[in-house]
């Protein structure tokens, strides 16, 4: 069975912050955000709403892709999630 990586985009209940992350695990590491678990950015952002993602075959490109969506500007990220959820709704319980 092949790992899979993740890039993902998060945002508060007001979708005014915006938050890109990488993980192996979606469900767990969107799960540690809603709860709080971790302490940090997320967490004082209350950022708790998986509105976007991507699965990768291997973790260097997926950190490729990270870094390339955190190099770009804000409306670079709201365009993306606005690609595939123009509700911005919650994707949490879609995994």
């Amino acid at each position: 069975m092949n790992k899979q990586y993740y890039l993902y985009i998060m945002t508060n209940k007001y979708n005014t912050v915006l938050y890109t992350g990488i993980t192996n695990d979606l469900q767990r590491r969107v799960y540690e955000h809603k709860e709080k678990t971790i302490e940090g950015f997320t967490k004082k952002y209350n950022i708790t709403k998986l509105v976007y993602y991507e699965i990768f075959e291997d973790a260097y490109t997926a950190i490729s892709r990270e870094k390339q969506i955190k190099a770009g500007s804000r409306q670079n990220k709201i365009d993306l999630v606005n690609s595939v959820n123009q509700e911005w709704r919650d994707l949490y319980n879609e995994l």
